[in-house]
């Protein structure tokens, strides 16, 4: 009789660790459409929507990570509640543009976030902007900084510095809610159409999501942070030509496995 209540609870045991596996695996595999997060950073407001204009016959949604929420004017705050309405993301930017990581160094990780962050989620909250995403000012983040911020934030974005070949690029989505960025402004050193092309086409055939960063949409680049708007009308023929999906970084979090 012992024997038999052994080999049962021995099965019984298998059997729930093999179950928890199976739900495990499930969760964690959650199958998408490669395509592509386009996002821009600062407060560009009107150009932003110049762009919009210009490339809503795509179809396309976008991530504008917004800075400085109280030194934006009302026509501008109307606009992008307009974008919002639409369909794109309104995301945090921090309330000021100070550096994340030499600010925590001089002021510590509290004063950071008591200072530029909780004003930030205040203000525009207050604006009716539902904001779930941050994206680091200069693009430096610390695993400190991550940790703090994933208290307010789903989804939290860098940027990817280097121009490796596509396989090694940090710029696609790793089912985790850190994500990085490849800078498509002009003056950007590693920036090319044919590079952004080979990106695109890793993106395509492993069927990932490829996340993509500017700062100022204009028809004729004549300083730096300046992403020109053909660049932004090659990369949404591309998607369109190639059935790619328009990501926001909102998004990805839907597609982050579930924790065990």
């Amino acid at each position: 009789m012992k024997i038999l209540f052994s080999k049962a609870l021995l099965f019984l045991m298998f059997f729930t660790l093999f179950s928890c596996e199976t739900k495990n695996q499930k969760a964690e595999s959650k199958p998408y459409k490669a395509g592509v997060i386009l996002s821009f950073d600062d407060a560009y407001v009107d150009e932003w929507a110049e762009a919009d204009a210009a490339l809503r016959k795509y179809d396309w949604k976008a991530t504008f990570n917004v800075c400085r929420i109280d030194s934006i004017g009302a026509p501008e705050i109307k606009t992008l509640l307009e974008m919002q309405k639409y369909g794109h993301e309104i995301a945090g930017h921090g309330y000021h543009h100070y550096n994340a990581v030499k600010f925590v160094k001089q002021n510590g990780i509290d004063a950071y976030m008591k200072q530029k962050i909780d004003p930030m989620i205040v203000s525009m909250k207050k604006k009716s902007f539902n904001v779930t995403s941050f994206a680091y000012p200069y693009g430096e983040r610390s695993d400190e900084l991550d940790k703090a911020l994933s208290k307010d934030f789903k989804i939290i974005r860098g940027r990817a510095f280097g121009g490796e070949v596509p396989e090694k690029q940090d710029s696609y989505f790793n089912n985790s809610k850190i994500v990085f960025a490849f800078d498509i402004d002009n003056s950007h050193i590693h920036f090319s159409i044919p590079y952004v092309l080979e990106l695109l086409d890793y993106a395509k055939k492993h069927n990932k999501i490829l996340l993509l960063c500017g700062h100022k949409p204009v028809k004729n680049v004549t300083e730096n942070y300046q992403v020109n708007i053909e660049t932004l009308e090659f990369i949404c023929k591309y998607m369109k030509l190639n059935d790619l999906k328009f990501y926001k970084l909102s998004d990805l979090d839907n597609l982050l496995p579930e924790s065990k």
